[in-house]
């Protein structure tokens, strides 16, 4: 194997969630570039249409599926469906995921609850139902988007800072346990990147400019620059790689 076949996916069967936007849809084509077959999911039925079509368009391999990350339920029929479907997940990549913003002091608990069922619960299942069947054929990838809020608190989001956290935890107790039945469990933990979720930060003038501001490359991230990350995790070139949190920042965290 030459240096550049250790990054190849072709041919991997990758399920991605969070697929129908930002940086789910990034990544979704990004590996369908690289030769991989993708599964990509949103919480609504056609969610990832528009992610299907620009894979299709290049020749490449993507089907949709759907369920609320939210609901145990149905999570758990979307895994027994693309099982039965498409066999064993070689790459899994847990992204999707949502925010609510409220002063800590007003945070209402259903708010944080749904924050927790859907960025940690929906991630563990996932994790540990398609990790059971990596098991199994002796090998496999997982990938976790954690985030900067995995290593810092931030303002008006206690929910999804303790579900980031979390994410960095389970990624590193996964790996404690997996590492040696040749599964391979890391994180990516993007910085500001100018998605949905980060959208009332960037309109938020003060706010944006201390953002940017600290970031040493000066600019907010596209999720397109996600790609070689999850593809370096992803591929055999990481095969010594487990329960890291690999930040990608624009130097955010050096600053």
């Amino acid at each position: 194997m030459n240096n550049l076949q250790l990054f190849s996916v072709e041919g991997k069967s990758v399920f991605i969630t969070g697929a129908s936007r930002g940086i789910g849809k990034a990544l979704a084509i990004g590996f369908a570039k690289a030769g991989a077959k993708v599964i990509c999911a949103s919480s609504k039925a056609g969610g990832t249409a528009q992610t299907i079509d620009e894979i299709e368009s290049f020749g490449g391999k993507a089907f949709g599926v759907h369920a609320d990350l939210a609901n145990t339920d149905e999570v758990e029929a979307l895994l027994s469906s693309i099982l039965a479907e498409h066999g064993t997940m070689d790459v899994v990549i847990n992204n999707g995921g949502t925010i609510s913003r409220f002063p800590a002091a007003e945070y209402p608990l259903n708010e944080f609850k749904k924050v927790i069922d859907v960025n940690v619960n929906a991630a563990f299942l996932i994790n540990q139902v398609l990790g059971k069947e990596m098991i199994k054929q002796g090998h496999g990838k997982i990938i976790n988007i954690a985030s900067m809020l995995s290593f810092t608190g931030g303002l008006t989001v206690p929910a999804y800072t303790a579900s980031k956290h979390a994410i960095a935890g389970v990624t590193k107790a996964l790996a404690n346990e997996w590492a040696s039945l040749n599964i391979q469990v890391n994180a990516i933990a993007p910085g500001y990147f100018a998605t949905d979720n980060t959208q009332a930060l960037r309109d938020n003038p003060s706010r944006n400019q201390e953002i940017e501001k600290r970031i040493p490359s000066g600019e907010w991230g596209q999720p397109e620059q996600l790609v070689g990350a999850a593809i370096f995790l992803a591929s055999e070139s990481s095969q010594y790689v487990n329960g890291h949190i690999l930040a990608v920042d624009g130097g955010w965290l050096a600053r």
